[in-house]
């Protein structure tokens, strides 16, 4: 006998404009010639020097620049430095979790994100949004349908400031009409079992962004780069909302992984840059990594020449050039250093602010230009 499972469909679930925020995006957001607060440490500089000489080999090159980086990048209003970074041509992938893609949207939506989550859990409101649960998993169950990934899912529904909703005939025809099934059919049915449960009408669906400038999502879709959102089931605010159909996020999701995969497989004389993520990116890294190995060692080759710049507040004594230290010293629990330090070619770690790193970086690729 299955157990009982939550009903969502009970949930009250509130419009977004009654959501107090923390952050507002035109007051708070960080241009690209921003001051610098505080500068790099005497190490964190000579990294920095090491990595704007990498990054201009590697883009010479036609190698990968990688950027991966947790929420409270966007959620800190770094946005625009992201984008600036993207409009040179000096990143050619960027990645995060899902909550990054939902700070990255609320700001683009309505200008403002980063509820009181300790007040919000106690009234039985956090995450418990309309417009944010809606929109972002029906943007999902499109995309997925389209053959798109789950950031550029997300990147398409706010460039475009909508998406269009097939008739549920079309849906059916697609479904059925096919001697051999695909996935596409099955991302056709998750598609009309959303558009009969909540009763939505055939045709495009418009919804306004007006902040989308700060939109990174929507910038990274205008310009053709890679934005990829590795999520966990459980994790986000969107999972809460009846429209989630985890279907649907797991084609998304693994579409990206694969995208982010297939980056790494160029990462030979290339860059990895992570930026306060000490689960997600050295998670998604190792793995792509070997994939991309044992592809390369079938062709005779291996990848050797990559060059990663890890970035967190957390302080490190322990010098990672020496491999591992002992189980004994509180740097070996520093599992993102440990789990990079694994990955060969050369890591460095930069104990810094993610905000005075990345304008420091503009400033040091600025020069190259």
């Amino acid at each position: 006998m299955p157990f009982p499972q939550f009903d969502r469909h009970q949930l009250l679930i509130k419009p977004l404009s009654e959501r107090k925020d923390k952050v507002y995006i035109e007051r708070d957001h960080v241009p690209a010639d921003a001051p610098i607060a505080h500068s790099l440490s005497g190490n964190g500089q000579k990294v920095m020097d090491e990595l704007v000489e990498r990054l201009a080999q590697a883009k010479s090159a036609g190698k990968s620049r990688m950027l991966t980086f947790g929420a409270h990048a966007i959620k800190n209003g770094l946005a625009p430095v992201f984008i600036k970074l993207i409009e040179d041509g000096w990143i050619t992938h960027l990645a995060t979790n899902g909550a990054g893609i939902i700070h990255d949207w609320e700001f683009a939506f309505q200008g403002h994100s980063s509820e009181d989550v300790r007040a919000n859990v106690s009234r039985g409101e956090f995450g418990t949004w309309q417009e944010t649960g809606f929109y972002l998993n029906l943007a999902i169950v499109v995309g997925a349908w389209r053959g798109m990934g789950y950031g550029e899912s997300i990147g398409a529904f706010v460039e475009e400031e909508g998406l269009t909703i097939p008739s549920e005939a079309h849906l059916v025809e697609e479904i059925t009409g096919k001697a051999v099934m695909n996935p596409q059919q099955a991302a056709a049915a998750d598609l009309l079992d959303r558009i009969r449960t909540f009763n939505l009408p055939a045709g495009w669906m418009a919804v306004p962004h007006p902040y989308k400038r700060y939109g990174l999502q929507a910038a990274a879709y205008r310009l053709g780069v890679s934005f990829t959102s590795h999520p966990m089931i459980g994790h986000d605010i969107i999972y809460t909302h009846p429209m989630n159909h985890c279907a649907a996020i797991g084609r998304t999701a693994q579409r990206d992984f694969l995208i982010y995969a297939n980056q790494v497989m160029n990462l030979d004389g290339g860059v990895y840059i992570s930026i306060g993520s000490a689960v997600m990116s050295p998670m998604i890294f190792e793995k792509s990594l070997s994939m991309s190995q044992n592809l390369h060692i079938q062709q005779g080759r291996h990848i050797d020449n990559h060059f990663m710049v890890i970035v967190d507040l957390q302080e490190s004594h322990w010098d990672w050039s020496r491999g591992e230290p002992p189980m004994d010293n509180p740097d070996y629990y520093l599992r993102y250093n440990k789990s990079f330090n694994r990955m060969g070619g050369r890591m460095r770690y930069v104990t810094a602010d993610n905000r005075d790193f990345l304008l420091t970086l503009v400033r040091g690729l600025g020069s190259r230009d």
